[in-house]
């Protein structure tokens, strides 16, 4: 409906909605919180526990809402199906931009549960986003460099038990667990200072997603692993609110968690940690592979 109008004029009309939504949606949040602290009845948490996702749920389907009345993105989608709404999933996925996220929650959106993201501890002070990742149990890790560990040894593990706690709460119901496993954003900056052995991927981090199969282990149903491209570069949020992005390609495959990983100890275990480290790196080698082909297709 608003398709045609300038770019900027869209991104400031993109940027209100996203805003009103925002607010909109967290107070619900706040509000469902706040009765489910003060009323610590066991049956009424569980209809929270139900309520908080339905809630995030809408506010995803907001998102999606101006993002089709705004964009003319052309979507290039394969490997949705077959998904199932109460399995529970481990999704993987490649990280170039902040769009990444509206595209993987535009696409999975009740196609499976709600996507629980790991976050980094600072991010809990973000004004009203802060507040709703409380709300929906997101875990809030904090990461030590090496010279702050060797200094306060006792916060070692620190991260790992507050993921397990993480997980824990999370077996009780299906959920989906997400994880950029670069840990960031790509950029040919971190690129060149990794010296990442992929042309379009900085080195993957396994240990979150191999804490993750440890405490809930069969309970996943699959491993989905995520590939975005962005044909014509990857864009700022800016250019994405724009709508700037022309197209977007992503393919979805759902792949078996190798039963030998399901138990095991990667901290502790030097052995298991090079054999999954090996498989997530070959993860990591077909992505760039089909990263490179879905490129030189779209150039053809």
């Amino acid at each position: 409906m608003l398709k045609f109008l300038p770019y900027k004029i869209k991104g400031v009309i993109s940027s209100l909605l996203l805003t009103l939504n925002v607010i909109f949606w967290v107070a619900i949040l706040f509000v469902v919180s706040l009765l489910k602290f003060l009323l610590p009845i066991p049956p009424w948490r569980r209809l929270c526990d139900r309520i908080l996702p339905w809630i995030a749920e809408n506010w995803i389907s907001g998102n999606s809402g101006w993002m089709k009345l705004t964009q003319k993105t052309k979507w290039d989608v394969q490997g949705l199906e077959g998904l199932n709404y109460n399995k529970w999933y481990l999704v993987v996925g490649n990280h170039q931009s902040w769009a990444d996220i509206f595209v993987v929650q535009h696409l999975l959106n009740r196609r499976i549960r709600l996507l629980k993201f790991f976050l980094k501890r600072q991010l809990i002070w973000v004004p009203l986003m802060g507040l709703a990742w409380w709300a929906l149990d997101f875990p809030f890790l904090r990461r030590y460099s090496a010279e702050y560990l060797k200094k306060h040894p006792w916060e070692k593990g620190k991260d790992l038990r507050t993921t397990k706690k993480a997980c824990r709460k999370f077996s009780r119901v299906p959920t989906s667990v997400m994880n950029f496993l670069e840990g960031t954003r790509f950029s040919v900056g971190k690129h060149l200072k990794q010296n990442s052995p992929y042309r379009y991927l900085l080195r993957p981090k396994s240990g979150g997603i191999a804490l993750a199969i440890n405490v809930l282990g069969e309970k996943f149903y699959s491993l989905l692993d995520i590939t975005i491209v962005y044909p014509d570069g990857t864009p700022t949020f800016w250019k994405f609110l724009c709508g700037k992005v022309k197209k977007v390609i992503v393919r979805c495959q759902t792949i078996e968690i190798p039963k030998q990983f399901l138990e095991g100890d990667y901290t502790g275990d030097h052995v298991f940690r090079e054999r999954f480290n090996s498989w997530v790196q070959q993860l990591w080698q077909e992505k760039d592979l089909q990263i490179q082909l879905l490129i030189q297709e779209a150039a053809a």
